[in-house]
């Protein structure tokens, strides 16, 4: 097992020009990087501050979900943040970083999407699902876990953890129908730092702009990328047609009266069929 190099990744942050990643800090293992980062925010770190492990043996995901961390495989990442925004609009963040972790997932892909049968480009389309999974070819390849930490009506700070499969060959049985990997997708040659200064280049760009305008300038790749659109969904007691996101981040749905609903939070439940 290659252990991540924390040099590497600090001389691809500065490379690319990223805003986020330092200080940054690369753990052999922990219980859960968000947990890290989120106890390093409270002690005052800094806007930027990242956390990296190998592995992690308490990894989670939305709703509190085991995520699949195996050691020396996969990215296992957190970032503190620190936005300038009033607590009533924070939480469309996490669609933001959504979009950016599919950004990097998209360019990391386009050599591989050149399909020589019409079914092979629909299988390696990068999906969002709201409100916070990247999915390729309708399976889970990452997800976003955002945990807010308020003071009053502003934000004290944001805590953004990203689990990214990349080396995973194999998953558990009841993992291996709906996962994937970057590996098992045919992108097995990007050394797990280089990916990581991606990620925390995109994420950084992506907050950048959403502090600025809010969800506005990302509501095309939102559109675009909308996997729930069209689909028979079920979440927080609303059923109908998922028929969008709106400009707060809300979920919309199309109940059998045509009545349009807004969700703002909930697990999504698919009709399969």
């Amino acid at each position: 097992m290659r252990r991540l190099d924390a040099e590497a990744i600090e001389r691809e942050l500065s490379r690319l020009g990223a805003s986020l990643g330092r200080p940054l800090s690369v753990a052999v293992e922990t219980a859960s990087t968000n947990d890290d980062a989120r106890s390093a925010a409270a002690a005052g770190a800094p806007h930027g501050a990242a956390f990296l492990a190998d592995a992690q043996t308490r990894g989670r995901g939305r709703g509190g979900r085991a995520w699949h961390s195996p050691p020396g495989e996969n990215l296992y990442l957190s970032v503190v943040l620190r936005p300038g925004l009033p607590a009533s609009g924070v939480s469309p963040i996490a669609l933001v970083m959504g979009l950016a972790l599919a950004s990097v997932v998209e360019r990391r892909l386009a050599p591989a999407r050149r399909p020589s049968a019409p079914g092979e480009r629909a299988a390696l389309d990068v999906r969002l699902k709201w409100p916070n999974d990247v999915l390729v070819g309708g399976r889970k390849l990452a997800g976003i876990l955002v945990e807010a930490q308020l003071r009053g009506e502003s934000v004290s700070s944001v805590i953004v953890g990203v689990g990214l499969n990349v080396g995973t060959r194999s998953f558990p049985p009841e993992l291996s129908a709906r996962a994937t990997s970057l590996a098992l997708l045919g992108v097995d040659d990007v050394p797990r730092e280089v990916l990581a200064a991606e990620l925390l280049q995109a994420l950084g760009d992506a907050a950048m702009r959403f502090e600025a305008g809010g969800l506005a300038p990302f509501a095309d790749d939102l559109a675009r990328l909308d996997w729930l659109r069209g689909r028979h969904v079920e979440v927080a007691g609303v059923a109908g047609v998922a028929a969008g996101i709106d400009p707060a981040g809300h979920l919309l749905i199309r109940g059998a009266d045509g009545v349009l609903r807004r969700v703002a939070a909930g697990e999504v439940s698919v009709a399969s069929g």
